[in-house]
């Protein structure tokens, strides 16, 4: 990301303006690389600093995270030095990215003292830091070798060049004259990222190769200004190339709140797909567990469909007998069928043991998997059952479009045996005392030629939709054999419904299917009061009677 020392400085100017003179509220943390601070000066405002690796930052923010139960033991101590301090400055070196926010505060002595708070953003080296006023530190919230307790804290300047102080557009010219501007400007002066020399060499539309003397002097005189109208409304954040970077114009917005929807795009993407994987991880554990179990299964009702055999070697060893020498122990046997026209029939052996002993064996091997064909197949139509749901759920996953999405499948998968305890050993040392809140469903809808219809999400939705939210007269769809979504179309007066509405309900079915991609998807559809559930059913599972059938096309 572009949070270089330009962003950093123009963050700055407008934080010294809102923040200075304001007092510290309240301190949290909601995760382990990230502090909030709530500040008061005329108005409530609140004040994001990100060690996070990926997304280091610091700006203002307006969005909210649930916070621990217990806070952080440096959340703690950030409470206890800071809480009631008064900001009286915000700065930093230069375009340099550590920032220092200086606080007055109250010891313990009731006696006024300074307090500073480092923030260093620097990728993975990014940090908090508390130090009293001689910058011996209190503690920090990453523990590294240069930021241990009671040792001081030394900021380290960047031995570039500083462009804030460049006074001659000649020396710029003659310094960066035939070389590679991407490269030479962000290795020559302190804070010039590679997103941001980019996006002005595409804002002026120079060559980073063949820039001209002139083109340099317009490089020059844009840096400048940019550097010159820092905590006014000339310059602004716009997008380049899926980061961003600090540019000249006039900004609808200010620099804070767009980098805090920016991060805030970026983080709940982020939260989502890595929500969603994990979820995904579990679910298709427990469905290989589900397809072995079945593979297993069927192998075990293959063996049961040769269980009459068993029985006729039994019967037939037994009518033939007497005819044969009890004691006899050979590898086969040859004897009359009397099954099939006393055709001879071949009976293998085992000439470990006498006959009376195989006949023994035939028929316990037979009434074996006599009993067994009953719990199997028993077994089969469970897992078969297991299956089908896991499917669903793989469905509702893979067709999550926001967090709360996840959430919801998270919810219901929690309480299938099958993956509860996976998921209590992920989160035993996230578990809440709290009894969570039931969430309000809220369902997707659209108009369709004056009627509402209606489609739900994932299992849940689906369930609450069909059986609950439905009206008698309300038409019920569903992709037939496909896992998708239920989809409802409102009819409370019970009118007469064009094919050409039935049509659109169904096309919508079969574009929240499974079947979505296919040529030729049929969609069952029927009044709600013929859709039931059957007891026991897994969530979404439901039955339905009296419908008819559309292909959709």
């Amino acid at each position: 990301m572009a949070f270089d020392g330009i962003t950093t400085k123009a963050v700055i100017a407008e934080l010294q303006q809102q923040l200075i003179g304001g007092k510290v509220n309240k301190v949290f943390q909601p995760t382990k690389h990230e502090i909030v601070i709530s500040i008061y000066n005329q108005a409530n405002y609140t004040l994001l600093l990100s060690a996070n690796p990926d997304y280091c930052r610091l700006h203002l923010t307006n969005h909210t995270k649930p916070n621990p139960q217990n806070a952080p033991n440096f959340c703690m101590l950030l409470r206890k030095y800071l809480v009631g301090g008064k900001i009286v400055d915000i700065s930093n070196y230069d375009l340099e990215r550590t920032v220092q926010i200086k606080l007055e505060c109250y010891n313990e002595l009731n006696d006024l003292v300074i307090r500073k708070l480092f923030i260093q953003i620097m990728s993975r080296q990014s940090n908090v830091i508390l130090t009293n006023d001689k910058n011996v530190i209190i503690d920090s919230l990453r523990h590294a070798e240069d930021c241990l307790p009671a040792h001081p804290f030394e900021f380290v300047k960047i031995s570039k060049k500083s462009f804030l102080e460049w006074q001659s557009e000649q020396d710029f010219i003659e310094l960066v004259r035939n070389q590679n501007l991407l490269q030479v400007l962000p290795n020559t002066f302190i804070g010039f990222s590679k997103t941001f020399v980019k996006a002005t060499l595409q804002i002026l539309n120079i060559n980073e190769e063949n820039a001209q003397d002139m083109d340099l002097s317009r490089i020059y005189r844009y840096l400048k200004s940019i550097v010159s109208n820092f905590g006014t409304k000339n310059i602004l954040l716009q997008a380049f190339e899926k980061d961003y970077s600090i540019a000249e114009g006039s900004a609808e917005q200010s620099i804070n709140s767009s980098l805090d929807e920016f991060y805030n795009q970026k983080e709940q993407k982020s939260t989502f797909l890595a929500s969603r994987n994990n979820l995904l991880h579990i679910v298709s554990n427990n469905l290989k567990k589900v397809s072995k179990k079945l593979e297993n299964i069927n192998k075990k009702l293959e063996e049961c469909e040769n269980m009459e055999t068993y029985r006729i070697y039994g019967e037939l060893l037994t009518a033939n007998l007497y005819k044969i020498n009890r004691d006899e122990n050979g590898q086969e046997i040859t004897v009359e069928n009397y099954y099939e026209n006393n055709v001879p029939i071949t009976i293998p052996l085992n000439h470990k043991i006498n006959v009376q002993k195989n006949i023994e064996q035939y028929f316990k091997k037979y009434n074996k998997l006599k009993n067994a064909l009953v719990i199997v197949g028993q077994q089969k139509k469970e897992a078969e059952k297991e299956l089908d749901y896991i499917e669903s759920i793989v469905f509702s996953l893979e067709n999550a479009k926001s967090v709360d999405d996840i959430v919801d499948v998270y919810a219901e998968i929690s309480e299938n045996v099958m993956t509860k305890k996976e998921i209590a050993k992920k989160q035993k040392n996230k578990v809440s005392k709290k009894k969570p809140k039931e969430k309000e469903i809220v369902l997707q809808s659209q108009e369709i030629d004056s009627f509402t219809v209606y489609i739900g999400k994932n299992n849940v939705q689906n369930d609450y939709l069909s059986l609950k939210f439905a009206n008698k007269n309300d038409l019920w769809f569903h992709t037939q054999k496909i896992h998708g979504s239920h989809v409802l179309l409102r009819n409370p007066e019970n009118v007469e419904v064009s094919d050409e509405v039935l049509m659109e309900c169904a096309k919508l079915a079969k574009e929240n299917s499974k079947g979505k991609m296919s040529s030729n998807v049929a969609v069952d559809y029927c009044k709600a009061k013929y859709v039931k559930k059957s007891p026991g059913a897994k969530p979404g599972l439901v039955i339905y009677t009296n419908y008819k059938t559309i292909f959709v096309k």
